[in-house]
């Protein structure tokens, strides 16, 4: 394996793998960490998937498997840092890319607009509406495939995406009609 071909193939997929990321954690800082990560592993089995046709689908899937590892680890601590606030004092409550168009640039720019708005409100959503949706909406995954990913009810998924959509419904509104 050579240095440069596993460069080419990091600029081949880094922006899938980093737009995946960032959509389901909502933080491009963490997105970028679990980017990463995902390349580190890559880089380790690059011998096996470097000029593999499956190489997208299976940066996705580790990109996907690494982005839920870090949220139920994130669940985790902040369980604990709540309990220990708790523990503490009682009285206290516990912390809670486009493609180019033949279109005019007005069109281009209002649709580009548009796409960074719907992602800024993506990131708002809480993990248990966003992680099922960019799924659903972005990684074409059905209600059953989520469901027994996330290891949670197919009702509990269903509840997840619509809140999650009606929320974005809200937020995009609300965005509309201040301008």
């Amino acid at each position: 394996m050579s240095d440069a071909a596993f460069e080419a193939f990091v600029r081949r997929f880094q922006d899938m793998v980093f737009a995946t990321a960032v959509r389901l954690l909502g933080n491009p800082v963490e997105a970028e960490d679990v980017a990463q990560t995902v390349f580190l592993r890559a880089f380790e089995r690059f011998d096996t998937i470097g000029e593999s046709p499956a190489a997208a689908g299976w940066l996705k899937a580790v990109t996907r498997h690494a982005c839920l590892n870090h949220l139920a680890r994130y669940r985790k601590r902040w369980r604990l840092f709540s309990e220990m606030a708790r523990t503490a004092d009682e009285s206290e409550t516990p912390m809670k890319a486009t493609l180019p168009s033949p279109d005019s640039p007005a069109k281009t720019f209002e649709r580009e607009r548009q796409e960074q708005e719907l992602e800024q409100a993506l990131r708002q959503l809480p993990d248990h509406q966003r992680v099922p949706l960019v799924l659903f909406h972005f990684d074409d995954m059905s209600y059953q495939d989520i469901a027994t990913l996330l290891g949670v009810s197919l009702g509990k998924v269903k509840t997840d995406i619509h809140r999650g959509r009606e929320a974005l419904r809200k937020h995009l509104a609300g965005t509309d009609a201040s301008r």
